[in-house]
């Protein structure tokens, strides 16, 4: 851990916070003298402190060890570039449109790969009227179900959530030019084109 990078950090973190040393040191029942030696770089907070420092922050831990609060490339808002991860321990399915360090349960999240549909994870769409009608074969059992279908156009996102023991059907407004995702909770995301 470089303590001049990681102070030259917290110093900038908490500048655009608007905060003193003192409102900083308050914030963590510390000494101000602390963040001082930090901010030069004659020392580094001690790890017991990282996670409060996080959290007054408002930064990831492993951004503050390296000293580096590395911006992303701008993605133009091109939804199709959307990202869905889903977490292994408590299901949770978050999204990006860029690049992201994501996370839960405290666990590094990869991005899920998707998969051309087929067998039971295809997906039957039918218009009707205004919107569509997409059913599915797949089962709905606690132990193994759809969690969610989204359909992702140039500049919008429709976001279905489902769960276990519910109906194998959605229906959605017609959005065109678009891709319909689905996620299973034991085989991963799939794609219907």
């Amino acid at each position: 851990m470089d303590c001049s990078k990681v102070g030259k950090l917290i110093f900038g973190l908490r500048k655009e916070k608007g905060m003193t040393q003192k409102q900083l040191a308050d914030a963590m029942n510390i000494s101000d003298k602390a963040i001082s030696k930090w901010e030069r770089g004659l020392g580094c907070p001690d790890v017991s402190l990282l996670r409060e420092l996080s959290e007054v922050l408002n930064v990831n831990i492993e951004k503050i060890l390296l000293g580096d609060l590395e911006p992303n490339n701008a993605d133009g808002g091109n939804m199709r570039k959307l990202k869905f991860y889903t977490c292994p321990n408590c299901g949770n399915t978050l999204t990006s449109t860029g690049e992201s360090d994501v996370s839960c349960c405290g666990r590094k999240l990869a991005p899920l790969i998707p998969k051309p549909a087929e067998g039971i994870h295809k997906l039957t769409v039918e218009e009707i009227e205004e919107d569509y009608y997409v059913t599915f074969k797949h089962e709905m059992s606690k132990k193994h179900y759809i969690s969610f279908i989204a359909y992702v156009a140039y500049d919008k996102v429709l976001f279905v959530k489902l769960y276990p023991e519910q109906g194998s059907e959605v229906r959605f407004p017609k959005m065109y030019g678009g891709k319909i995702y689905m996620g299973c909770n034991q085989h991963g995301l799939w794609v219907n084109d």
